[in-house]
């Protein structure tokens, strides 16, 4: 079983490294020129320092005077010799690093766009630390053995060479060459046998180290707060342990087999003498080919060594390949449409429902296969704002996530203008139709970078008409650099609030034609909240139509109390519409929802009268509130 494994490792790295070559041949093909001039300069300065020996020094030697003329002869064939071996060098180690780092970046930029197009279902049955690592190391690991690949390759038609230099000398020496080189190829796949398993666990073991550290670091909050350090700390270190362990496994399986390859190559230069001088004193051979030949098998040592390098790394290759490959070959991307909708100009798009049903995939659902959305038909009218009010659970999110698209329904359709979603363009969905989420995501950059997102015409005056919009203005005008204020990670320097009413900002920047508000004004207060949806409402284009349709997910009265008409959903299904006192004078579990929601928010706002009289937090805990 597990040599069926190792040549199956074999064969697997063979194919990926013949992947490679397919890429990038004329960037191979400099590197293994400059490979074969190497290994045949090799060759042939055997065969000079051979006759230097035997045909100037020894001769030199006997008559007690060197010849002014062999010597410069000698030398320049030495020179000459040294400075091809020194082109060669340059060809193949400029072209062997070329093409790896350039399949590296190529395949980077392939896993990173495979993110980007894969659904967000995908995303979230994969840790953030294991796509960090097939997208980094995993592509580093899959290209390794491109930087001793020519060399290895020039170093085959080297010993082939060499075995024809030494049948072409004495049968004798021809034989020792024979025993020894197979001997070496032998060596080094029993070498990389052996190393396979220890690589891919390696491997594993990298991501899984980066999926921890990335998750504690991400979690920092979560992990202070509930004196988790220990344990999460334990955690990694236990995982880096084990990585340690296999890296030190791979060591020391490196640390026997290296000194193997140094000592065969230096047997078959002792091989070479013994036989040679007994060829030598039968007269078969003379001194010039015997030196030859021994200084052959000894300056072979080191590049023989570049056909073990490779072999030694292909289990490791082979297990970042197929971690790349599950990437790349992942299903579920959604392809866009041809269709292109009117510009922003055009005024408030209008979004409709009809009879959508939707599923999670039966890797997510619990039970798998359950219906999270059933039936579900309304519209959101052009220049209207539409309240989604429902228990947690009830499929908002989701809807909202229908609505620009970050999933398609089972069945039925999910429109705007009348154009099924799945029509259009990336660019006309992206231009029409603007999402603003539960959670705020804040670049590690400027205020106004994290708004501009550097699309075209969205200039300061852009930016600045969405913050005042978003009613962010006022905070954004205060801080220290303005827009060129950094934010921080994730906007650390914010409170939730200016978080949200930032991402806002962004949104409105856009200039969108739909806007979906998925609880993005949770954490603002409800004063500032009712402000924005206000204004939301009442802002206008330049023609005097409204700027966008709004669809937003509510549970505040103030806040639900705007909408032109409310949508109330209950177990994926939609229950009841109309304005807000319609459904308060019909509907008791819309008016179970929004009365024990309004509750909260008074004993919340008492709390916080409370003054001098509520318990401080411990040192360095702080609570987020709207600044």
């Amino acid at each position: 079983m597990a040599s069926k494994t190792s040549r199956d490792v074999l064969s697997r790295g063979l194919g990926v490294l013949r992947q490679a070559i397919r890429e990038q041949p004329r960037i191979f093909a400099v590197a293994v020129v400059g490979s074969v001039l190497f290994g045949g300069m090799i060759i042939v300065s055997a065969r000079v320092v051979g006759s230097v020996i035997g045909e100037v020094a020894l001769p030199a030697i006997e008559r007690g005077e060197v010849g002014a003329g062999s010597l410069v002869l000698a030398a320049t064939a030495l020179f000459g010799i040294s400075v091809l071996r020194v082109v060669g060098i340059f060809g193949r180690r400029l072209g062997a690093g070329y093409m790896q780092y350039r399949l590296q970046a190529s395949y980077r930029r392939r896993v990173t766009r495979r993110y980007l197009e894969l659904p967000l279902s995908w995303h979230h049955r994969n840790s953030t630390g294991t796509l960090l690592s097939n997208a980094n190391s995993d592509v580093e690991a899959a290209w390794y053995p491109i930087a001793p690949l020519p060399f290895a390759v020039g170093t085959l038609v080297m010993l082939i060479g060499a075995i024809v230099s030494l049948f072409a000398t004495d049968w004798a020496l021809a034989l020792v060459g024979l025993a020894v080189f197979p001997a070496l190829f032998a060596l080094n796949v029993v070498y990389s046998r052996r190393m396979a398993p220890r690589q891919a666990r390696a491997q594993r073991l990298r991501a899984e180290v980066s999926g921890i550290a990335h998750e504690s670091f991400d979690g920092a909050l979560v992990v202070k707060t509930m004196g988790r350090e220990a344990q999460e700390t334990a955690r990694f270190a236990g995982r880096a342990g084990e990585l340690r362990d296999s890296l030190i496994a791979v060591g020391r399986l490196r640390g026997i087999f290296d000194p193997l390859l140094e000592t065969l190559p230096s047997l078959g230069t002792l091989a070479v003498l013994v036989v040679g001088a007994f060829r030598l004193r039968q007269g078969a051979i003379s001194v010039t080919e015997l030196v030859s030949v021994a200084f052959l098998f000894t300056v072979l040592a080191f590049p023989v060594r570049a056909i073990g390098w490779v072999l030694a790394e292909l289990p490791r290759s082979v297990a970042g390949w197929d971690r790349v490959r599950r990437v790349l070959d992942a299903t579920g991307e959604m392809p866009y449409g041809q269709r292109v909708l009117d510009p922003a100009g055009a005024g408030p798009a209008t979004l409709t429902f009809t009879d959508v049903h939707y599923s999670y995939p039966p890797a997510e659902a619990h039970p798998p296969g359950a219906q999270v959305l059933g039936e579900v038909g309304f519209t959101v009218p052009s220049g209207r704002t539409v309240a989604l009010v429902g228990p947690t659970g009830a499929g908002k999110s989701t809807i909202a996530s229908l609505a620009v698209r970050l999933v398609d329904p089972d069945s039925g359709t999910v429109s705007l203008d009348g154009v099924d979603v799945r029509e259009l363009t990336s660019a006309s969905l992206a231009g029409t139709v603007a999402l603003v989420a539960q959670v705020p995501f804040i670049f590690d950059d400027t205020v106004r970078a994290n708004i501009a997102l550097d699309r075209p015409g969205v200039d300061d005056e852009v930016v600045w008409a969405a913050l005042r919009l978003a009613e962010a203005d006022g905070f954004v005008a205060a801080l220290p650099d303005g827009l060129d204020t950094m934010v921080g990670e994730r906007g650390t320097s914010l409170s939730g609030g200016q978080r949200q009413r930032l991402t806002l900002a962004r949104a409105l920047a856009g200039r969108p034609r739909l806007l979906v508000l998925d609880d993005a004004t949770s954490a603002v207060d409800p004063r500032v909240e009712a402000a924005i949806l206000a204004g939301l409402r009442s802002s206008t284009t330049e023609a005097g139509v409204p700027a966008a349709s709004i669809l937003v997910v509510a549970y505040r009265r103030a806040t639900i109390a705007l909408a032109d008409e409310v949508i109330y959903v209950e177990q994926g299904r939609v229950v009841a519409r109309g304005t807000h006192s319609e459904l308060l004078a019909t509907v008791p579990g819309y008016v179970d929802l929004v009365t024990a929601y309004e509750q909260a928010e008074v004993e919340r706002a008492q709390e916080s009268s409370y003054g001098d009289d509520v318990a401080p937090l411990p040192s360095g805990l702080e609570i987020e509130v709207d600044r």
